[in-house]
């Protein structure tokens, strides 16, 4: 098949014909030359000129696979409150095993620290020994080096690292946070 193509030009007007294989064939050598870029493409462009000139597609064999990137998924987000915090030390608590609910560290947290990562006792049995119990679920610093759970922050006021060292404490010592129902 051949498409007749007009081509204007201000000293004249010619009449052409492009086979459409040709435009096949062009069309994929194009697109070889995009994905696998050859030595040349790096050298000066040829004058334009009213020559035809026949290209032949690459073998096979010349073409390089391309490798789709590797999707990445990022981290989740959690807000900087209490509800982000618990949520965050939920997601840590699966992925180690730890057992635990969102209604059991809330109940237990409310109950310790009303919701303050910087609460400290200063009045019980472990504040007269010199180790007062601190953060959301109040952690004597001893039990939380014990019971600390990588991938969380060294601190014991961090509000995570808190619930999470507490949260792993109570599932050794009492089979889950949601079992704990008064000071532990």
């Amino acid at each position: 098949m051949s498409i007749a193509l007009a081509q204007t030009s201000p000293a004249r007007t010619a009449l052409r014909k492009v086979s459409l294989s040709g435009i096949a064939t062009a069309g994929a050598v194009a697109a070889a030359l995009t994905l696998v870029p050859t030595t040349a493409q790096a050298t000066e462009p040829a004058a334009a000129t009213t020559q035809t000139k026949t290209v032949s597609a690459p073998a096979a064999k010349d073409v390089k696979s391309v490798k789709p990137a590797k999707s990445t998924k990022t981290a989740p987000s959690y807000p900087d409150n209490l509800d982000g915090w618990i949520r965050e030390s939920l997601a840590i608590m699966k992925a180690k095993g730890i057992p635990g609910s969102y209604e059991g560290l809330h109940r237990n947290i409310m109950r310790e620290s009303s919701g303050n990562p910087n609460a400290q006792n200063n009045w019980d049995i472990n504040a007269r020994n010199g180790i007062p119990s601190k953060g959301l679920l109040q952690v004597i610093q001893p039990t939380f080096d014990r019971f600390h759970v990588a991938g969380t922050a060294d601190s014991l006021t961090d509000p995570v690292a808190n619930i999470t060292a507490a949260a792993n404490y109570a599932a050794h010592r009492y089979g889950s946070i949601d079992n704990v129902n008064s000071a532990y």
